[in-house]
């Protein structure tokens, strides 16, 4: 099964019951935004705290590194991958604008 970035980061909110934004500012708090951090170190994390698998971990993973933009490349294509925005929504499904 294949799913939109947003949609990686909308179920991660459902298993978890925290916002990506939450989840973000938890990993920072373990130091998992520093240069020397590794996406393992998140896969376990998550895994561990959360029972969230690879994917979603890494999805995670790239906000963690990168913030909420997304390349283009998918967006408003209709495709199985296709996000509405190059900009990840990160407070919560319920309050997505888009959504």
């Amino acid at each position: 099964m294949t799913m939109s970035f947003q949609a990686y980061l909308d179920t991660i909110e459902k298993k978890t019951g925290k916002t990506p934004r939450v989840l973000v500012e938890e990993a920072k708090e373990r130091g998992f935004a520093e240069p020397e951090a590794k996406a393992g170190q998140v896969v376990a994390w998550l895994d561990e705290e959360y029972g969230l698998g690879r994917g979603h971990a890494m999805a995670l993973w790239h906000v963690i590194r990168n913030g909420p933009k997304i390349s283009s490349k998918h967006v408003g294509t209709g495709g199985t991958h296709s996000d509405a925005s190059d900009t990840l929504w990160l407070d919560g499904a319920a309050t997505n604008p888009a959504g």
